[in-house]
């Protein structure tokens, strides 16, 4: 059977990181992906050729079933074929991967590394620390409001409530916050030039590799260092649990380690905050909304899961077959590497009803963005929890809220969600 081709104007947007930020001419190409051509092979010049899968129910299909769908065979993010051959050339047995954390990991390493935290991050752990977090929640909203009518929610606010957040689980020192900031936007907007660590387009892989390497040699410097402290002064926090953690009756590798930190302290913030400025940013749009959500007695879930929808800041994961096998009607051939859309999934217009229109009444919502099936996100239930605290804590506490010019989204295909969300308002 002939493989389908995707044309080559929706193959060069998938791999565009300013496709990602400019998004709605993206979401054009991705619904006619899903119309015409639901799996197909996108191919690039710089890139190995890929099946871009764009229908929610083959993501779904793809997602749990990691026996024939693997993480670790090729890079779990997208990229170009000099990138992967020179990170393949700079890591351990050849494998390509920068970092190996739980996302890079396949059976049997991935579940026993992911039931280290685990617990940690389920509901009822979660209720424990739901003071502290509604504590952090009322720091930051009282802050916002103190200091002028008009704030970049995105820069502002939201950059900064979950990382506090996450890095109090964590056990980092609060003077340590903007250290961990700055690195995660690094790493994960290395091609938005805003962001990365050499505030210039990045023209080359070598570059790129580069660029990468430096940031992740400061976060094992430093976590390195706090590993060492929780060993010698364990304390109640996440980093004592992976400081002193046993795999097979041994501690941690030190690559593991260092992933097992990086996926915490940069998942744990970045993508939170990009779904909590998409909800502000419709409250903002949309007066009727906002009056209804200020309530404070009102349920915030299905704002919370609709704004999770709407921003889908994992962009998408990329995934290896092992074996032969078919999705969708079509024979994926063991070897061929395959990018999940999480972006398309959520807009799916067999799942969701008027997909590109933002609803929080969703009768029963099925978004994607957290992943499915083995890997789906560990902190998910982190995430709602914030989300529904600060929303809690602001809404109810503002008489008018408005746009007070445009927003501008992080240029990436991996993560990605607002940069710049410039609102006014009104103390009540």
């Amino acid at each position: 059977m002939t493989k389908p081709i995707l044309p080559g104007e929706v193959a060069a947007a998938v791999v565009d990181p300013v496709a990602y930020g400019q998004w709605d001419p993206l979401h054009d190409q991705l619904a006619w992906a899903r119309a015409n051509a639901p799996l197909a092979i996108a191919e690039n010049p710089d890139h190995d050729p890929f099946w871009l899968v764009t229908r929610h129910a083959d993501i779904m299909a793809i997602s749990r079933d990691p026996q024939r769908f693997a993480n670790g065979i090729r890079p779990t993010v997208l990229t170009n074929r000099d990138g992967e051959a020179l990170a393949r050339a700079a890591t351990p047995n050849n494998d390509g991967h920068l970092i190996r954390s739980l996302v890079q990991m396949d059976a049997p390493d991935h579940m026993k590394y992911r039931l280290l935290t685990q617990s940690w991050f389920m509901p009822k752990n979660l209720r424990i620390v739901e003071d502290r977090i509604r504590q952090i929640a009322r720091e930051t909203v009282d802050h916002m409001l103190a200091a002028s009518s008009e704030t970049d929610f995105a820069r502002d606010v939201a950059a900064h409530y979950p990382l506090r957040v996450i890095m109090d689980i964590l056990g980092v020192p609060r003077e340590d916050e903007p250290r961990m900031l700055m690195l995660t936007q690094q790493l994960f907007g290395p091609t938005d030039p805003e962001l990365n660590r050499s505030r210039e387009a990045i023209t080359s892989a070598e570059q790129a590799i580069a660029m990468l390497n430096f940031v992740i040699a400061d976060f094992e410097n430093y976590f390195g260092a706090l590993t060492a402290d929780r060993r010698a002064s364990p304390r109640e926090d996440i980093a004592t649990v992976i400081a002193n953690a046993m795999i097979g009756g041994e501690q941690i590798p030190d690559r593991e380690l260092a992933g097992y930190y990086m996926i915490i302290a940069t998942a744990g913030h970045d993508t939170t905050s990009a779904s909590t400025a998409g909800a502000i940013m419709e409250l903002a749009k949309n007066p009727a909304l906002f009056e209804r959500f200020r309530d404070a007695g009102s349920d915030k879930a299905g704002l919370i899961e609709e704004a999770i929808r709407w921003t889908t800041p994992v962009q998408h994961f990329m995934r290896s077959a092992k074996e032969d096998v078919e999705v969708g009607g079509q024979t994926i051939r063991a070897g061929d590497w395959l990018m999940l859309n999480y972006v398309s999934g959520n807009r799916d217009e067999d799942v969701f009803g008027d997909p590109f229109v933002f609803d929080p009444d969703r009768e029963k919502n099925q978004q994607i963005a957290f992943g499915f099936g083995a890997h789906v996100c560990l902190g998910q239930h982190l995430a709602r929890m914030e989300m529904r605290i600060l929303m809690e804590e602001l809404l109810p506490r503002l008489a008018r809220l408005e746009m007070a010019g445009e927003p501008a989204r992080v240029e990436s295909v991996f993560v990605g969600g607002l940069k710049r969300l410039p609102i006014r308002f009104e103390a009540r």
